[in-house]
């Protein structure tokens, strides 16, 4: 098992993507911190699919979006299960809407998940690194709209743009301390945000005709992943995006 003795945090787990990958993670050895904005029944239910897998963990409540919270979340898994080695900065989410009609309540609710999250989510991890031995692994789940225009979700497409040059410059700053930091990024995934793709068949047809393997993803693709970049296999694998999409970035445009 890649990561036997490895402890991860996971943000953003208590469905979908995140909920696989904290599953996919147990099941290579490590515990897991499985995070989210409440301690509710699906948290509960991916700790509870954690052991079934093999691991063991926790679950820890809060806002990711807010810098003392994300301090917090990571004392609190520290304090559970004895240290960190891997966070993945999963949580996020986005609000479709014109750009012209953008309101800054919105702008501010996915630039706090998706960006100021994963910013003081992996300084207070860094922290933490720092001051025991050193070695780690950050792993942002981003998305191919850090690369593709993605029309009505501008607020969206410019927190992913951000995350990956945060991963790009924290690649380099955390280096001395063994830390490696790179992007998985998903394409469309068969996933509770994409319910209103599902149902439209005539969206969902031109999309896949738009993916060269011809399906949606599946949150376990976005795990087997994680689970790479997160493990010794990609020990010198840092500053980097790898993108889990079915090949839809070769020529896809939104219109």
């Amino acid at each position: 098992m890649r990561l036997q003795g490895k402890v991860a945090l996971v943000t953003g787990s208590g469905r979908g993507i995140g909920q696989a990958i904290a599953v996919r993670l147990a099941r290579e050895g490590a515990r897991v911190a499985v995070e989210d904005r409440s301690d509710n029944a699906a948290a509960e239910e991916t700790l509870a699919e954690v052991r079934d897998a093999g691991g063991d963990g926790c679950v820890i409540a809060g806002d990711i979006s807010t810098p003392e919270v994300d301090r917090d979340v990571v004392a609190q898994a520290v304090a559970t299960l004895g240290r960190l080695d891997v966070l993945v900065n999963n949580a996020g989410i986005e609000k479709r809407a014109d750009f012209l009609d953008v309101t800054e309540g919105d702008f501010d609710a996915v630039l706090g998940v998706n960006l100021r999250g994963a910013f003081f989510a992996t300084q207070a991890f860094a922290r933490h690194v720092r001051d025991r031995d050193g070695g780690g692994a950050v792993v942002n789940v981003s998305s191919v709209h850090e690369e593709l225009p993605f029309p009505h979700f501008a607020s969206y497409a410019a927190s992913k743009g951000a995350v990956k040059m945060l991963m790009r410059n924290l690649a380099i700053e955390l280096a001395p301390l063994g830390i490696r930091v790179n992007n998985v990024a998903p394409g469309a995934v068969k996933t509770p945000i994409n319910a209103a793709l599902l149902s439209n068949k005539a969206e969902l047809d031109a999309l896949l005709a738009n993916i060269p393997l011809r399906r949606l993803g599946r949150p376990e693709d976005v795990a087997n992943a994680v689970a790479f970049l997160a493990s010794e296999e990609a020990a010198y694998v840092t500053g980097t995006t790898l993108f889990v999409d079915g090949g839809l970035l070769w020529n896809y445009s939104e219109q």
